[in-house]
């Protein structure tokens, strides 16, 4: 069994602490970006933990603040921050070539790192990635709601929580959106989607893929894959695409 990296703590520009597992290792690194109230032990981010592990390859998992271990309430978060987050991370723990995996959230993360830091980003691999959903996710009694209220708080029919999202979230989204105009992303990207995803359509897999400026770009339709994509079969589609990259970057 690998043992997994033990937590270290990074200072958030906001004064949190960022919640991080370091994985030391060789060229490239991979970086994990987890999906909206997700965090970094999750069946994937684990799986390309060990992905890395076997191959002596640093790997860096975190948790945005307001979730898993790090600091900060839920509520708070916003894209842009969690966006100032993600690079403190690849700014202050890595170093060389990176290869980005996000997932869902974490996808359009990363579209949004490789483009302020074109000179780092090697590769992406996109898993069910949500670009841009706080345009197409909200529907008109949605924002009503979001102006009325300030958040959106849901429950599940059998008690548990539900959909939870505040104006300020969906403001910061709104102005990081990417599907408009060209993307300037110019590494190679793999983006990975389930044809059964009920919460990201499989048209903004192909709406992301024709606005990447990118000339290597990949879609993989997973048949029968829901949104998570974290069954064995689909885990091990997203380990062999991040496999093909690797020669490449090195």
């Amino acid at each position: 069994m690998i043992e997994p990296p033990t937590i270290s703590f990074l200072r958030s520009a906001n004064g949190e602490r960022i919640a991080c597992r370091v994985r030391p290792g060789g060229a490239p690194a991979i970086v994990f970006l987890p999906g909206y109230a997700s965090d970094m032990e999750g069946a994937k981010a684990l799986a390309v933990d060990a992905f890395a592990a076997e191959r002596g390859l640093a790997c860096v998992r975190f948790d945005y603040s307001g979730t898993g271990s790090s600091e900060g309430a839920f509520e708070d978060a916003t894209l842009d921050r969690w966006l100032d987050e993600s690079l403190a991370v690849v700014d202050q723990l890595t170093a060389g070539p990176l290869i980005l995996v996000g997932s869902s959230m974490g996808g359009w993360l990363a579209l949004l790192i490789a483009a302020r830091r074109p000179g780092r980003i090697k590769a992406i691999v996109g898993i069910a990635t949500a670009l841009d959903f706080t345009e197409w996710g909200f529907g008109p009694a949605d924002r009503d709601r979001l102006t009325r209220d300030g958040r959106i708080a849901e429950t599940n029919p059998d008690g548990s929580p539900g959909r939870f999202f505040t104006q300020a979230f969906w403001q910061s989204g709104q102005q990081l959106q990417l599907l408009g105009s060209p993307i300037a992303v110019d590494c190679p990207v793999r983006l990975i989607h389930g044809d059964a995803d009920d919460l990201v359509p499989v048209s903004i897999a192909t709406r992301t893929m024709d606005r990447l400026r990118s000339a290597d770009v990949q879609l993989t339709i997973v048949k029968g894959g829901g949104h998570r994509l974290s069954e064995p079969r689909e885990i091990d589609t997203i380990l062999r695409t991040l496999e093909s990259l690797l020669e490449p970057v090195r």
